[in-house]
């Protein structure tokens, strides 16, 4: 029988993978969920999105998703990977983001 994971779940496993990620990649700052798990409202057929801040990523956008892993969480997962700079600033270049990510964010790993 399938069973889909419940919220508490969900959160206890993300949580986990972002402190695995953070021994693993000492640039990583911060880890947060948002979307429906971010908010609370969570259910059935819903996706993981989760934030990471680094201290400092040199990639371009598209080559960013792929040094984390996230076949070890229990739902398919979205990610959003910004510098600390580029996290800083994003109330400037992209204000209606960074006014929903500060309304939905809940830290798993709390930015310094």
């Amino acid at each position: 029988m399938l069973r889909w994971p419940s919220s508490a779940e969900v959160l206890e496993q993300a949580h986990l993978w972002a402190e695995h990620q953070a021994a693993g990649h000492p640039e990583l700052e911060a880890v947060g969920v948002f979307g429906s798990y971010g908010r609370g409202d969570a259910g059935v057929g819903s996706d993981l999105d989760l934030l990471l801040i680094l201290s400092r990523c040199d990639l371009p956008i598209w080559e960013r998703l792929r040094p984390w892993d996230t076949a070890t969480l229990p739902l398919a997962t979205d990610l959003l990977v910004y510098s600390r700079q580029e996290w800083q600033t994003l109330p400037s270049w992209n204000p209606r983001l960074a006014a929903t990510l500060a309304r939905d964010v809940h830290w798993l790993i709390a930015p310094p």
